[in-house]
C-alpha cells in the first residue's frame, strides 16, 4: 500500500515537476529580455520571472466569481515580493531574515547575472555595435513548491540523500533487521545552492530547484545603477 501510494502520488507530483520546468525555461528568456530592454532593471527582470512560473504555484483559472486576469493580478500582488507569502522580511544590505524558523532565503527565484562582451561600460552610445556587442547572460532558479502529500517527503529526502546532504538509514517498520541505505554520488552543487536546499528542506519547507539559463544581446545600454548588486534581490551575490 505505501509503494502504490508514492507511485500514484509520485507520478502527479514528477508530472507538475515537469510543468515547472517548461515554465521556468520560459522564465529565463523572459528575465532576460526584460533585462535587456530595460537597462538591466533588476525589479522589472524578477516581475517577468515571477509571472511567467505562477501557473506552477497557484492557480488563477479558477472558479471564484473574478475574472483570469483579476485573478492573475491578485496572485501576482502575493508573490511579487518573491517570497512566498511574506516568509521572509528585507532588513536591507541585500539580507533577509527567515520567518517561522524556516532555513535559507525564502525565495521564490534566484536571478543570477553576468555581462559579456563590452562588459559594464555603463551609458556606452557604442554598446550595440557588431565589435563586441553587450550580453546579458542570466541564470534562474525557480525553488518549485513540491505540495503532493508524502511525494514531496519522498523527494526531499531522496534529494538530501543524493547530494550527501543527509543521508537516509532509519529502520524499516516491516522488517526488523533491515535500514534504508539512501546515499548518493555527491553531485556538484555550488556552497549557496547546497545550503538554500538543506535549510529550507529540513525545515519542512519542500522546494525543488529547477535552473534555467538564457543569453541575449543588450537591446539598451546598460546603467551603472543597475549593477548593485550583482544579483537580483534574494540572489546571494556569491553566485
Amino acid at each position: 500500500m505505501p509503494l502504490m501510494l508514492f507511485i500514484l502520488l509520485g507520478t502527479l507530483q514528477l508530472f507538475m515537476m515537469m510543468h515547472a520546468r517548461i515554465l521556468t525555461q520560459l522564465a529565463a528568456f523572459q528575465v532576460t529580455r526584460a533585462g535587456s530592454l530595460t537597462h538591466a532593471n533588476c525589479p522589472r527582470m524578477l516581475h517577468a520571472g515571477i509571472l511567467q512560473v505562477l501557473p506552477s504555484i497557484e492557480p488563477f483559472a479558477k472558479p471564484t466569481g473574478a475574472s483570469i486576469a483579476a485573478n492573475l493580478a491578485n496572485a501576482f500582488d502575493r508573490y511579487k515580493n518573491n517570497t512566498y507569502n511574506g516568509r521572509n522580511i528585507n532588513v536591507g544590505a541585500g539580507k533577509s531574515v527567515a520567518l517561522n524558523g524556516a532555513g535559507g532565503t525564502g525565495a521564490l527565484m534566484w536571478i543570477i547575472r553576468n555581462f559579456g562582451g563590452r562588459g559594464a561600460a555603463g551609458n556606452d552610445d557604442n554598446f550595440d555595435q557588431s565589435v563586441g556587442p553587450m550580453r546579458l547572460e542570466t541564470q534562474v532558479v525557480f525553488w518549485f513548491p513540491m505540495r503532493v502529500p508524502f511525494a514531496n517527503w519522498v523527494i526531499a529526502r531522496t534529494m538530501l540523500a543524493h547530494y550527501n546532504m543527509q543521508a537516509y538509514s532509519n529502520q524499516n517498520p516491516l522488517m526488523i533487521r533491515q535500514k534504508a541505505n539512501w546515499t548518493g554520488p555527491g553531485a556538484t552543487l555550488s556552497a549557496e545552492m547546497r545550503s538554500e536546499i538543506q535549510g529550507r528542506l529540513l525545515a519542512g519547507e519542500y522546494v525543488f530547484p529547477i535552473v534555467a539559463s538564457y543569453t541575449m544581446r543588450m537591446m539598451t545600454p546598460l546603467k551603472a545603477i543597475n549593477l548593485v548588486p550583482k544579483n537580483c534581490a534574494l540572489t546571494p551575490n556569491s553566485l
